[in-house]
């Protein structure tokens, strides 16, 4: 029975944190053996803001690094740049044109990132949601992780896909969302009504990847709670709630059981356990990370590879759609 595939892109902009990990990476490493995966560093997509071309190219490959050392395994996966595949950006101007002006201006996010950024308003951050979609549809995917922020991009993906196939003839794949059962929203420690970022301000707001124990350490325990001491999950209080969610995510453990643990104990004997287990998640990442990122050749190899596995799907799907709008 062949497995379902699945593509997941991720930017080079930024330190993984916490959040990427448990909202994403980890749900992908965890998946592999139940589908295909197909696994992007979608570095086109970070130059809709500016970047210094010497540190886009180092992140990349460090992007590349750190989701190895997570534990993708080019045994049961593909890893690839997206910039090595041009078949990407040339599906993206046929999707624009077959993508209405509504369509684009309903997407809230190049609405949020325009008034954050409003010196750098470009044409590549309005038609990002194209290049998304090129993403996906190149290759064919059954199914598409994706977290809050991202849906609505997703539905615009399956939109035009289905407009396509019917205007010119069946085509693409309609991907479904894959929502992760637990892990979805990590929060910022620091301000946890919203959602942990590689962008916020603030030193104690994230945990990276490559923090170290004492930098974990000190940022649990720096967390936003509340003043009440029991130790529970309850929605309402957020701060606790994230702590909670994470201990949870990284243990395996009930919530039954959690509550159970920590009855009549208070804050700073729970925020040391979190600590702890997120210190003893995160130290075979870092340490694999770091043996790594030495071999910037061998990386370079996996990328290669991987990019010589994918190539022959982009290009089947953009042969057939140059035939089908009759461009060939």
């Amino acid at each position: 029975m062949n497995k379902k595939r699945v593509f997941s892109g991720i930017q080079p902009t930024g330190q993984i944190h916490l959040g990427n990990y448990l909202g994403a990476v980890k749900n992908w490493v965890d998946s592999q053996s139940e589908y295909e995966n197909i696994f992007c560093v979608v570095n086109s997509h970070a130059i809709t803001t500016a970047q210094n071309p010497v540190e886009l190219r180092e992140k990349t490959y460090q992007l590349a690094s750190m989701l190895l050392a997570c534990g993708i395994d080019m045994k049961k996966s593909s890893l690839f740049i997206q910039s090595e595949i041009d078949e990407h950006p040339s599906l993206a101007w046929i999707l624009d044109c077959n993508i209405s002006m509504g369509e684009m201006n309903r997407m809230t996010q190049f609405k949020d990132k325009s008034l954050k950024n409003p010196t750098n308003v470009n044409v590549g951050l309005f038609n990002y949601p194209a290049l998304m979609a090129a993403d996906i549809l190149l290759y064919q995917a059954d199914g598409v992780p994706v977290g809050e922020d991202q849906k609505q991009h997703l539905e615009l993906t399956r939109n035009v896909a289905m407009k396509f196939n019917r205007d010119f003839g069946e085509c693409f794949k309609i991907p479904e969302p894959i929502i992760p059962k637990v892990g979805a929203r990590v929060m910022g420690l620091d301000d946890p009504n919203n959602k942990m970022s590689k962008s916020a301000l603030g030193t104690n707001h994230a945990i990276f990847l490559l923090d170290t124990p004492e930098e974990i350490t000190k940022k649990i325990k720096k967390a936003t709670t509340d003043s009440l001491n029991s130790i529970v999950f309850d929605k309402n209080r957020a701060g606790l709630y994230n702590l909670l969610n994470i201990y949870q995510i990284l243990t395996n453990k009930s919530t039954e059981a959690i509550e159970k643990d920590f009855e009549g104990k208070g804050y700073g004997l729970f925020k040391s356990a979190v600590a702890e287990v997120i210190i003893e998640n995160l130290r075979p990442i870092r340490e694999k990370y770091q043996e790594l990122s030495a071999e910037k050749g061998y990386i370079e190899e996996i990328l290669k590879t991987g990019t010589q596995k994918v190539r022959p799907i982009a290009k089947a799907t953009y042969d057939k759609v140059k035939e089908l709008v009759g461009l060939i």
